[in-house]
């Protein structure tokens, strides 16, 4: 899905159409796909100033931005800098705080100091400092699952789905229908058949629609139509809130298809605030599997379900996971009871700021999340960053300083594996005999010999086919750290040329 802002529609003789990508915007779709792939290596700020110079080019820059969001959400950014960006700053404040410094060269002194105290140069201490601001952090990897044709085909489909962000209801004719009443129900909609001249069609609803027409449920809407999508015909009519008036959207097999990949998969819930936080959690790539309704804890004479558990994807360590919404009195002052019985369990409680019990939570020894209308999942991350540290320090010090792995190339997810560790948990190791690229471990005698076997002009399959033929995935990384960029021509071929 995209966001509101980069929807795209046609409202012409009072309709509601997406405007939808065709073969003439294919190139651009390359052209993107290349300002990703050319900046492998390179801050997020040098990024955004060539897409933002692709948007004053292009007819129009919300489909660049359509593209480039999605783009952005396969590519790998780290914050890179000699010293951790919140250490540098601490240690600097409180030198300039202690000297009182207010001009240049007692800055430069400062800095001095600083960098002296944590063993690196001034100039490598001052590019540390803020580091870790969004603009800075470095694109470290770029693998798309998208061609410029695959490319236009998911936007085509995010952009319908945004779209259906404003509906209140919608019709579905569909080739599979169990298999749509089936991804209904798990959406927790309301739904009815109704017969029709032209068959029957599922009028899909939300719960709310019983007392009035709302527009709460159109991301569940929008979840609706992947599944809906991915059947051989089907057709789709939505009535759509478009800023109180109210307008038509029609779609079909013919207009949107799901490209290849595997959908998120999807959980029932008890509440929205727990649907929305699931989605949003299982989009990102963590180190924590999110697990439903896990098994019960023994609270005295009674149990405690969870709403989730968290497991560790590198051992055997789970955290429970309770959201507790607008409840009455009574059933806050009950839960309370229950958590209170609970021994040795590691429990993330988040709490609706309402209910005012946040303080009675940290007192029983779990940690209180407050939240209001949905959970930050920054706020469920940052809970669980205390136990990633210690989980991945007790791992990395079962690790030597230096591994030497026996292959000539290796991704650091594989080799973590090999460990049976995080991939934070080699992340601060020595590796003497390979270089890295990316997230794979190359030995320089590869790259040198790849170096003699790629040139500029040679097309991009080639290429492909001998970073294939030396083990290399990362496609992009690799032919960036050999001084290569790759210039997109036509609808799926490109062509290796030197970087600049």
């Amino acid at each position: 899905m995209l966001t509101k802002d980069l929807l795209r529609v046609s409202r012409a003789g009072g309709g509601y159409r997406p405007q939808f990508t065709d073969e003439r915007d294919r190139p651009l779709a390359a052209r993107v796909l290349g300002v990703f792939q050319g900046h492998v290596g390179e801050p997020r700020a040098t990024l955004d100033d060539a897409l933002a110079t692709l948007e004053g080019e292009a007819e129009d820059f919300k489909l660049v931005r359509g593209f480039a969001k999605l783009l952005e959400r396969e590519a790998v950014f780290e914050t890179r800098a000699a010293v951790p960006p919140e250490r540098a700053r601490d240690v600097v404040f409180r030198a300039a705080a202690d000297r009182n410094a207010v001009t240049g060269t007692e800055r430069a002194t400062v800095l001095e100091e600083a960098a002296s105290t944590l063993g690196v140069t001034p100039p490598e201490l001052e590019s540390s400092l803020y580091a870790d601001l969004e603009e800075r952090e470095v694109m470290t990897a770029f693998d798309p699952r998208w061609g410029p044709a695959d490319l236009c085909a998911q936007y085509d489909l995010s952009l319908a789905q945004t779209a259906l962000f404003d509906a209140v209801e919608v019709r579905v004719r569909s080739s599979d229908p169990k298999r749509l009443i089936s991804a209904v129900k798990r959406l927790r909609l309301m739904y009815e058949v109704r017969a029709t001249d032209e068959g029957r069609v599922v009028v899909v609803t939300g719960p709310d629609a019983l007392f009035a027409r709302s527009r709460r449920y159109g991301t569940r809407f929008a979840r609706l139509l992947r599944t809906v999508a991915k059947t051989a015909e089907w057709s789709l009519e939505a009535t759509i809130d478009d800023r109180g008036r109210e307008r038509t959207l029609s779609l079909s097999h013919e207009d949107v298809a799901v490209p290849d990949a595997d959908p998120v998969t999807e959980m029932t819930f008890d509440s929205g605030v727990e649907a929305d936080f699931a989605g949003r959690f299982q989009s990102l790539d963590l180190d924590w599997t999110l697990v439903r309704e896990p098994e019960p804890l023994a609270a005295g004479a009674h149990v405690v379900i969870p709403d989730f558990a968290l497991d560790w994807a590198h051992g055997d360590f789970r955290v429970f996971f309770e959201v507790m919404g607008f409840w009455t009195p009574e059933y806050v002052e009950k839960k309370l009871s229950r958590l209170a019985d609970l021994e040795d369990v590691e429990l993330l409680v988040a709490v609706d700021r309402s209910l005012g019990v946040g303080e009675d939570i940290e007192a029983l020894d779990h940690r209180a999340i407050p939240y209001t209308g949905t959970v930050r999942v920054k706020d469920v991350r940052d809970a669980l960053r205390r136990y990633e540290a210690e989980l991945v320090a007790a791992s990395a010090e079962g690790l030597p300083d230096e591994l030497v792995p026996d292959d000539d190339v290796v991704t650091i997810e594989a080799l973590a594996a090999d460990y049976g560790v995080s991939e934070d948990a080699i992340e601060g190791k020595r590796f003497p005999d390979h270089e890295r690229v990316g997230r794979t471990l190359v030995r320089p005698a590869v790259l040198a010999a790849l170096a003699e076997e790629v040139e500029a002009g040679m097309s991009l399959a080639a290429a492909e086919r001998a970073l294939d033929e030396a083990g290399i995935d990362e496609v992009s990384a690799t032919l960036s750290r050999l001084g290569f960029r790759v210039e997109w021509a036509g609808l799926s071929s490109g062509t290796v040329r030197r970087k600049e």
